[in-house]
């Protein structure tokens, strides 16, 4: 199989690009490390460029077999705090200084990982978030997030405790100390390079917002000694072999390489990517089998709910028929539905006819079928209430009557029969003669 047979049937991971200026004109990346990791493991990086209107195509990049979110501007305070955390102008102004290159919002970037995000969680599309991708993550969950991890959280902390996660001076070569929590992925992945029972690890930092509320599904995976959080994950959705990965990780395991080579700080860090596109080949293939595999037609809860009205109405009419009963008192309005039904539909196949006697459906102008019932049941509880008001007297001469009335019907009814017997065997004897 050529190279580009290859690349046809392997599963698609989705990568947003940033936006960055290069000649005064917009130009969309993604940093190569993502994409070269993606590659190695078995996936193809499908970007998406981070341009107006693509947050409306999202389905033209069918089928998606996973997301990965990475590098980027601070998210939109007012997509997870309204308040903008009680920063006085000047506070936010100094912000904006120092962190110029995060701080520029970018909402059409916002609105693309935000829906991609939530497709992900709504589908059980693999998710692996890296440092702004995790944060897309929690606030699309109704997680929280620091909006400046140093004003808000690190002036609360004693000296010991305060951690730098931005230093530019040292840009790749900064490292922090995080806390892996036991028996999570990243315990798994790092247990070979954790010391004695200290559980700890140097990840490197680039970010000044972060987690503040973790979402309610996600459980952390690491804390830096501050208390930020720097990775977590859904515990119910992690079974790469299962096609299942929903993840945030706060610091880039793709970057933790020597500065002089290429090798990685711990042997761990590849492994987020690693097993992330174990999840995205294990969903291909389920999402493969799955549409090999006919189904049989799924209606809209709306639409299901409506066949069941109708069902109960065709149910009911053929056990009134059966029993020959007509009393429609507490049935009347589901007797109706049926019946707009039957007339609405005035070109229906043999097969729906057939079907539809099945179920009882056997008047089709049934409104008028059902005005005629709800006549003989008036005029019946109209004579009921005449009767009962009538003496012992008055009923007796009212049963000699139609008594009377009945032998009268009988024989006239006889004579009719006769004459009409006569008449039948007077026109066969001529056409016979």
């Amino acid at each position: 199989m050529g190279s580009s047979d290859l690349s046809m049937v392997l599963p698609r991971v989705l990568i947003v690009s940033r936006r960055t200026v290069r000649k005064n004109k917009f130009v969309d990346f993604v940093g190569e490390y993502h994409l070269d990791l993606i590659v190695s493991y078995g996936a193809v990086p499908v970007i998406v460029p981070r341009v107006t209107g693509v947050h409306m195509l999202l389905e033209s990049f069918e089928p998606i077999h996973g997301v990965l979110l990475c590098e980027g501007e601070d998210i939109d305070p007012s997509l997870y705090d309204a308040e903008l955390s009680g920063f006085a102008p000047e506070e936010l102004e100094e912000i904006r200084a120092l962190h110029a290159s995060d701080t520029a919002i970018d909402k059409e970037k916002d609105t693309i990982e935000l829906r991609l995000a939530k497709l992900c969680l709504e589908r059980n599309i693999p998710y692996l978030g890296i440092c702004r991708g995790s944060q897309v993550l929690n606030v699309a969950c109704g997680g929280t997030l620091y909006q400046d991890i140093e004003k808000e959280m690190s002036k609360n902390c004693s000296l010991g405790q305060r951690v730098v996660h931005m230093n530019y001076e040292n840009y790749d070569g900064h490292r922090h100390l995080v806390k892996v929590v036991e028996d999570t992925p990243l315990h798994q992945w790092f247990r070979d390079s954790l010391e004695g029972n200290k559980m700890e690890i140097m990840v490197n930092s680039y970010h000044h917002q972060g987690v503040k509320k973790l979402a309610q599904r996600f459980v952390p995976m690491a804390f830096a000694s501050d208390g930020l959080i720097e990775g977590f994950y859904d515990p119910d959705a992690y079974n790469p072999q299962e096609g299942k990965f929903i993840m945030g990780l706060q610091f880039h395991p793709e970057r933790m390489r020597n500065q002089d080579s290429d090798n990685f700080d711990y042997p761990g860090c590849k492994s987020a990517y690693q097993e992330f596109v174990k999840a995205v080949i294990a969903y291909e293939k389920k999402l493969s089998c799955s549409a090999s595999i006919p189904k049989s037609v799924k209606l809209d809860q709306e639409i299901e709910n409506k066949r069941k009205v109708i069902v109960r109405s065709f149910s009911i009419a053929r056990n009134m028929y059966s029993s020959g009963g007509g009393k429609v008192s507490g049935q009347e309005s589901e007797l109706q539905v049926g019946a707009e039904f039957l007339e609405a539909n005035t070109a229906l196949s043999l097969q729906q006819e057939n079907r539809l006697k099945q179920m009882g459906a056997t008047v089709r102008n049934a409104s008028t079928y059902i005005e005629r019932l709800k006549m003989n049941e008036e005029r019946e509880r109209v004579a009921r209430n005449i009767i009962g008001k009538m003496s012992v007297g008055q009923l007796s001469d009212l049963i000699s009557f139609y008594h009377m009335m009945g032998q009268i019907c009988s024989e006239a009814l006889e004579k009719k029969l006769h004459d009409l017997v006569v008449i039948t065997a007077k026109m066969h004897f001529a056409a016979t003669a």
